[in-house]
C-alpha cells in the first residue's frame, strides 16, 4: 500500500507518522511519501519520520519529494494537509478582520473565506493530478476549511472524504470523564465542519443509552471550561457545542480577547521554529511533547481509521467525517457537505440517520451552508462581487459596511494568491 501526504513538510507530520507506526496492523503501509515544496522543512520532517518508523520497527519505507506528480503516482490514498501561504497568510487571516470588529480566525468568518479562496484552486489541481495517475485513489482532506474544500472536491467528481479532529478529541475527553475506553464512546455528532454539536453520548454504540445528561450534570464545569463557554449556557442548551461555536455564541467577547494578545498564527510560528530545531536532532526518534500544543490532537488516529476503512483494511464501523448530505439533514440541500457519523467502507461514507435537529441549531447550519455555497462560488470563479456576497451572507459579518471593508482587505492581503485579482 502506498500512501502520500501532500504537505508532508508540516510540523504536524510526525504526529501522523507516529500513528501510522503504532497502528500498522490497521493500516499496513509499504511506502509513505511525504511531498512538500519546502525542501528544507521536508528534509527535517522526513528524517524524523524515518527514525520514528525505525524506532517502532515499522517495515515500510518513507520517501520524500518536492515533485507532486511523482508523489501521487500509484498512491492508494492521498492525504491533503497543506497551507497555501503558510503561517504568514494565517497571520493576516487572524488580524485584518479585527480592524472591522469581526472575528479573526483561519477557518471561519472573513479569514476563513480568505483561506478558502487561496486553497480551493490548489487542492483541485492536486486532485486532478491524482485522478490522472490513479483514478481509484481516495483523497482524504484535512486541509481547512474542510467543509468547503471537501465540497469542491466532491463537486468536481473526486473520490474524497473530509476529516476533522474535533470529534475524536471530544470522544477522548468524554471517555476519560466516563472512565471507559475511547472506542466505546459513540457521539451523536451533527453539523457542519467547525459548526457541530454533540446531541448524544453513548457508551457501546449508536443504539446504546444516551449518557449526555449525566455527563453534563457530573462534569459540566470541566466541559464548559474546556470550551471557554459558561456552564449556564450548556445547561440551557442541553447539548455540547464544539469550541468553534464560541465564535458565534460569544463573538464580541472573542474579538475583544483577540485584540489583547498575539495571534494564534504568531504562537504557532514560534512553536514551529522550535519544533524544527528539535526535528534536526539526529538522536530524536519520537514525536516531542511540544507537538501536542501545536494542534491536531488525535489527528493520526482519525486518519489511520479513515484510510483503513476506505482501503478495505478495517477501521472502526462508524466514523465522523465530512461528506455529502444527500437527505440526511432534510433542511439542507443534498449537495451540502455535513459532518456526521457515517459508515465508512471501500465505497465511501454513508451518513447514519440523524434525529430531528432543533431549530436553534438547524437555523445556524442552514445559514452557514448558504455562506459555504457562496464561498465556493467565489473560490471557483473569483470576482469582487462574489467575495462581497459571501462575506455579507456570513452570520458573523452580515452588515454591508463590514462586508465592503472586509472585501477590500481580503483582496489586498491575498492578491498574490488570487489569479483573478
Amino acid at each position: 500500500m502506498k500512501l502520500t501526504v501532500v504537505g508532508g513538510g508540516s510540523t504536524y507530520t510526525p504526529e501522523l507518522v507516529d500513528g501510522f507506526a503504532r497502528l500498522r496492523d490497521t493500516l499496513p503501509i509499504e511506502e509513505l511519501v511525504l511531498m512538500d515544496p519546502a525542501e528544507d522543512r521536508l528534509a527535517l520532517v522526513g528524517g524524523l519520520s524515518r527514525r520514528i518508523f525505525a524506532r517502532q520497527d515499522h517495515p515500510g519505507r518513507i520517501t520524500t519529494t518536492t515533485d507532486l506528480d511523482q508523489a501521487v503516482d500509484g498512491a492508494d490514498a492521498v492525504l491533503l494537509q497543506l497551507r497555501v501561504g503558510g503561517q504568514a497568510a494565517r497571520e493576516q487571516d487572524e488580524t485584518w478582520p479585527l480592524d472591522c470588529g469581526c472575528v479573526g480566525q483561519e477557518t471561519t468568518g472573513a479569514g476563513g473565506l480568505a483561506k478558502a479562496l487561496r486553497t480551493v484552486p490548489v487542492v483541485l489541481d492536486i486532485a486532478d493530478r491524482v485522478r490522472r495517475t490513479n483514478p481509484d485513489a481516495w483523497i482524504i482532506d484535512f486541509t481547512n476549511p474542510v467543509g468547503i474544500v471537501t465540497r469542491a472536491l466532491l463537486e468536481a467528481g473526486h473520490k474524497a472524504v473530509g476529516l476533522c479532529n474535533v470529534a475524536i478529541g471530544l470522544q477522548r475527553k468524554f471517555a476519560a470523564l466516563l472512565g471507559v475506553e475511547p472506542p466505546e464512546v459513540h457521539l451523536d455528532h451533527v453539523g457542519l465542519n467547525h459548526l457541530t454539536w454533540e446531541t448524544g453520548v453513548r457508551v457501546g454504540g449508536p443504539e446504546a443509552e444516551d449518557v449526555l445528561p449525566g455527563l453534563l450534570t457530573d462534569h459540566g464545569d470541566t466541559i464548559a471550561s474546556d470550551l471557554r463557554l459558561p456552564r449556564a449556557l450548556l445547561n440551557h442548551l442541553g447539548v455540547i457545542p464544539s469550541y468553534y461555536l464560541r465564535y458565534y455564541y460569544a463573538h464580541d467577547e472573542v474579538v475583544r480577547d483577540l485584540g489583547t494578545k498575539p495571534s494564534r498564527a504568531a504562537e504557532v510560528a514560534a512553536m514551529e521554529r522550535e519544533l524544527l530545531t528539535m526535528y534536526a536532532d539526529p538522536a530524536l526518534d519520537e514525536k516531542p511533547e511540544l507537538l501536542a500544543k501545536r494542534g491536531g490532537a488525535y489527528y493520526s488516529e482519525a486518519a489511520v481509521d479513515l484510510a483503513a476503512a476506505l482501503l478495505g483494511g478495517g477501521g472502526t464501523p462508524y466514523q465522523v467525517v465530512n461528506t455529502y448530505n444527500r437527505g440526511t439533514l432534510p433542511f439542507l440541500p443534498d449537495d451540502a457537505v455535513i459532518e456526521v457519523q457515517a459508515a465508512v467502507g471501500a465505497k465511501g461514507a454513508s451518513p447514519l440517520p440523524v434525529a430531528p435537529v432543533d431549530p436553534l441549531y438547524a437555523g445556524l447550519m442552514a445559514h452557514v451552508t448558504a455562506y459555504e455555497h457562496l464561498a465556493l462560488e467565489a473560490a471557483l470563479h473569483g470576482g469582487r462581487t462574489r467575495v462581497f456576497q459571501a462575506l455579507l451572507s456570513h452570520p458573523l459579518i452580515g452588515q454591508y459596511e463590514y462586508a465592503e471593508a472586509l472585501t477590500d482587505r481580503l483582496i489586498a492581503h491575498n492578491r498574490e494568491h488570487l489569479a483573478w485579482a
